[in-house]
C-alpha cells in the first residue's frame, strides 16, 4: 500500500513539473514567437539567409522594399534607395533601424495562433512605413554630397515623415555596399550623437525662462568677448546691449554663456533631463541613443557649455522631439515609424515658456534669416554652426517648426547654419507640403 502511495506520489509530481514546464513553454512561445519564427534558419521565411517574403512601403503606398525567393527587391529610383536606406535596411541587415530587421517579425506575418500565417498564404505581411519617399529623396538630394542628416516629424501624431542620414549607398549595388565608407550603416538620427553648436541655445533659453524670475527685463552688454574667471568666451562681431530676444536672434555666445554660468551645472542638468535629451525614445521597438553633457565644471567650460559646446552631445531625434514640445505648447507626441501605430504625448515644457520660445523663434526669422527664404511655411527656427576639431570646417545646423512639422537638420562641414542647412530644411518641408 505503502509502495502505491509513493508511485502515486511520484507521478503526482512528474504531471506537475509536466504542466509547469508547458507552461512555462507557452508563456516563452508568447513572448518570443516572433522572434523565433523569424530566426535566419526558418527555410520558410528566409533563402541563403536573406528573407524571402514581405513588403516594405512608405505612407503614400510606394514600395520601398520586395523580399521574394530570388532576393531583395528596392525601388527603381536611385535617389530614393539611397534616402530610405536607413529605415528599409539593406541586403546584409545590418543596418539595426532598418525595417527590414528591426520589423522581421512582422514581414514574416506571424502570427501566435496560425504562426507564419504570410507563408501559408504565399506571401510575408507587408509593412507601411510613416515615412515620406519623395520628400526623402528630395532632403538626399538637398544634402548634395555633404554628410548628415535631414529629421522631420508630425509633433501632433508622431509620425516620422522623413529620416535620412548620410553617408550611405545603394542597397542594390554590390559594388557600393561593398566599398560603404565608415559610418554608412549608422543611422544618424536615431543612433548617434553630435555637438549643436548655437541650436543648444533654445535649451539654455528654457532653462533661463524657468529659472531667472525677472529674466525678462535681463540684458547683457556684448562686447564680443566675455571674461571668466581669466578666460574668454568670444562672439565674431559685438552684438551691442541684447535683451533675451536679441541674444537669441544675434545668437550671442557671451551672453549665453554668462546665463549659463549665473544659474549654474546643476540647473543646466536638470534642464537637459527634463527636455527628455538624455532619454531614449522607443520608436516601434527601436531605441534612439541618449545625448550626454558634462556641466559638473568649472566655469569657462560651463559657459562653453550652454552654447552647445565643450562636450555637449545631442541627439538629434531627441533635439527634434523638444522642439516638436516647443511648437506644440509644451507637449509633443513621440516619434513613430510605423504606420497606424499609436503614439502617446510627453509634456517637457511649461506652456508659457514654450510660447514664449516659439516666439523668440519666429523672431529669428523674421529679423535675421529672412522670410523670403523659406516662402509660404511661418517658419520658427534657431541655427548653428558646431565648432569640432580645429583645422575641421564646422557642422551646420537647422531647427524649428512650421505647422504640424519639427525638423532638425545638420551639414556636416557645410560652415555656417542658416546659410548651408537653412536651404536644405526648406526643400524638405516644401516637398512635404506639397505631397500633404
Amino acid at each position: 500500500m505503502k509502495k502505491m502511495e509513493s508511485r502515486a506520489l511520484l507521478c503526482l509530481i512528474m504531471a506537475a513539473a509536466l504542466i509547469a514546464g508547458l507552461g512555462v513553454f507557452v508563456v516563452k512561445l508568447v513572448i518570443n514567437g516572433g522572434t523565433w519564427a523569424s530566426f535566419y534558419a526558418n527555410t520558410h521565411v528566409y533563402s541563403e539567409g536573406r528573407l524571402a517574403v514581405g513588403t516594405v512601403y512608405d505612407r503614400n503606398g510606394e514600395l520601398l522594399l520586395k523580399n521574394d525567393s530570388e532576393g531583395q527587391h528596392y525601388n527603381e529610383d536611385y535617389g530614393i534607395r539611397r534616402a530610405t536606406l536607413h529605415v528599409v535596411g539593406d541586403k546584409g541587415q545590418n543596418i539595426s533601424t532598418g525595417a527590414n530587421y528591426a520589423f522581421r517579425s512582422r514581414i514574416v506575418g506571424y502570427n501566435i495562433v496560425t504562426g507564419t500565417k504570410g507563408t501559408l498564404l504565399g506571401s510575408g505581411r507587408d509593412v507601411k512605413l510613416t515615412i515620406d519617399a519623395q520628400a526623402s529623396k528630395t532632403a538626399y538630394n538637398a544634402l548634395n554630397g555633404y554628410d548628415g542628416f535631414v529629421g522631420v516629424y508630425n509633433y501632433k501624431t508622431g509620425e516620422i515623415l522623413c529620416l535620412v542620414s548620410s553617408p550611405g549607398f545603394d542597397p542594390e549595388s554590390e559594388e557600393e555596399t561593398r566599398n560603404a565608407e565608415s559610418g554608412s550603416y549608422i543611422n544618424k538620427v536615431i543612433s548617434a550623437t553630435a555637438t549643436p553648436g548655437s541650436t543648444f541655445k533654445l535649451v539654455t533659453t528654457a532653462a533661463a525662462l524657468e529659472n531667472i524670475p525677472d529674466i525678462n527685463e535681463w540684458s547683457f552688454k556684448c562686447n564680443g568677448s566675455y571674461e571668466i574667471e581669466g578666460e574668454k568666451v568670444t562672439c565674431e562681431t559685438p552684438h551691442g546691449t541684447v535683451d533675451i530676444y536679441g541674444a537669441l536672434s544675434n545668437s550671442c555666445n557671451c551672453a549665453y554663456s554668462s546665463l549659463a554660468v549665473e544659474m549654474g551645472g546643476e540647473v543646466m542638468q536638470q534642464t537637459v533631463d527634463k527636455l527628455g535629451l538624455t532619454s531614449s525614445y522607443d520608436i516601434n521597438g527601436i531605441k534612439s541613443v541618449p545625448g550626454s553633457f558634462n556641466f559638473d565644471t568649472y566655469n569657462i567650460n560651463l559657459g562653453w557649455a550652454g552654447i552647445g559646446q565643450f562636450e555637449d552631445q545631442v541627439n538629434p531625434l531627441s533635439m527634434m522631439v523638444y522642439i516638436g514640445a516647443i511648437a506644440g505648447g509644451g507637449e509633443a507626441a513621440e516619434p513613430c515609424i510605423l504606420q497606424g501605430s499609436s503614439s502617446g504625448k510627453i509634456r517637457l515644457l511649461e506652456a508659457d515658456t514654450a510660447q514664449q520660445i516659439g516666439n523668440m523663434m519666429r523672431n529669428n526669422v523674421v529679423t535675421n534669416y529672412g522670410d523670403q527664404n523659406y516662402p509660404g511655411l511661418e517658419l520658427h527656427a534657431k541655427s548653428g554652426t558646431a565648432e569640432g576639431a580645429p583645422g575641421r570646417a564646422s557642422d551646420a545646423w537647422f531647427c524649428g517648426y512650421s505647422g504640424d512639422l519639427a525638423f532638425v537638420v545638420c551639414v556636416e562641414r557645410g560652415g555656417y547654419g542658416a546659410a548651408t542647412a537653412g536651404p536644405v530644411a526648406s526643400k524638405v518641408l516644401q516637398a512635404l507640403n506639397a505631397n500633404s
